[in-house]
């Protein structure tokens, strides 16, 4: 069964320029630092709709990622200012979903992808049931 997903209107963009030691040595950014790229649009919506780690953090949480998806377009390159945009997707689980769009200078789609986090209190549990931060957070962003 398919859990129901809900593309909503929280989105950020954050703006980020290409450093030289995130490329290779024909200037073009190394694959693996798009997931990087990702959370620093994930930090930028956190910081912007009040759901950071640290907000995270101070009510006794952390929210781990357990599935990422990374869907390469086209290359960035060093000394390109890229933009991404972090959506968050609501879903009546217990869990963050937010895509991801990272477009170049130009305009265009360079890559897309989707990370998928849990919440575990600090022993390491599980929860089952969403934190009363959470709630408190989805309710006054009129997700319920």
């Amino acid at each position: 069964m398919r859990e129901k997903r809900i593309k909503t209107n929280l989105i950020t963009s954050e703006d980020v320029r290409v450093r030289f030691n995130e490329t290779d040595v024909l200037g073009v950014v190394w694959h693996g630092n798009y997931v990087k790229y990702f959370e620093d649009g994930r930090e930028a919506f956190g910081r912007e709709h009040n759901i950071s780690y640290l907000d995270q953090k101070n009510n006794g949480f952390a929210t781990p990622i357990i599935k990422l998806i990374c869907d390469y377009k086209l290359p960035l390159y060093f000394g390109d200012i890229a933009k991404i945009e972090t959506t968050y997707i609501n879903t009546p689980a217990v869990k963050m979903i937010f895509q991801y769009k990272i477009i170049n200078p130009k305009g265009k789609l360079v890559c897309q992808g989707e990370t998928v986090q849990v919440f575990v209190d600090f022993n390491g549990n599980l929860q089952l049931k969403p934190p009363p931060f959470f709630e408190a957070w989805k309710l006054k962003k009129g997700l319920f």
